[in-house]
């Protein structure tokens, strides 16, 4: 859990930063979440995108990136950083969030158990994961994902790990169906084309979040889960 790393696409990190209404629903969602922490922590911070957006929203926030070019980005944008979990004190925070990471590892369930040690008791979690094994195309496969989600599945290792599940829901029904068409339609080397980011983002994405109001228990591209560690 300690190996320092470098990301394996850096480049489809650069493509996400024109997904302006996405990275903006993640971010109202976890600055909501963590309006009444003192401490919280991204797990997997990348460029620092969240873990910056909520500095600048006035929390206290810390990240963890292993990859030492991103985490020299994150300090610059006033961010402090651990290299590992394994720097984190035992109850150090009171909310950590993970946005598209837990995909990447292979023992997750190691990881969310970390992340109980890290919280204090009554501490929150909140997971952003990608949904459903059928999706899996070649941009996965070439930014390292591991597996993607089942909503039970997910929330069956959070409880394992001594969480308690305070929501659950898939996110971007109709990016479930655009996902289909990539697996069988996309790019064989898992790129992203800028442009159709760009059209999802501004087209697609907001149409997506109104379906997710009825869609939420049965589809989506993506998975959010939140979780409490008990008092």
């Amino acid at each position: 859990m300690t190996t320092e790393r470098a990301f394996e696409a850096p480049d489809l990190i650069e493509v996400m930063e024109e997904a302006v209404n996405y990275n903006r629903y993640l971010i109202d969602e976890i600055s909501l979440w963590s309006r009444n922490f003192v401490g919280v922590l991204d797990f997997g911070a990348g460029n620092g995108r969240f873990a910056s957006a909520l500095h600048e929203r006035g929390r206290k926030v810390h990240a963890i990136e292993p990859d030492r070019s991103l985490r020299d980005k994150i300090e610059g944008k006033g961010v402090a950083t651990f290299e590992s979990l394994e720097q984190v004190k035992d109850g150090q925070f009171q909310g950590i969030y993970s946005i598209n990471v837990l995909e990447h590892l292979e023992d997750d369930r190691g990881f969310l158990r970390q992340f109980n040690r890290c919280l204090e008791p009554g501490g929150e979690l909140f997971l952003y994961v990608p949904a459903f094994e059928i999706l899996f195309s070649a941009n996965d496969a070439r930014v390292g994902h591991v597996r993607r989600y089942r909503r039970g599945q997910l929330v069956e290792r959070v409880r394992e790990a001594g969480f308690e599940i305070t929501h659950a829901r898939y996110v971007d029904s109709i990016g479930f169906v655009a996902g289909l068409g990539y697996r069988f339609f996309g790019n064989a080397d898992g790129g992203l084309n800028l442009g159709a980011v760009r059209l999802y983002d501004r087209v697609v994405f907001p149409m997506s979040r109104l379906f997710d109001k009825v869609t939420w228990p049965l589809l989506g591209k993506n998975l959010l889960v939140r979780g409490m560690k008990p008092k």
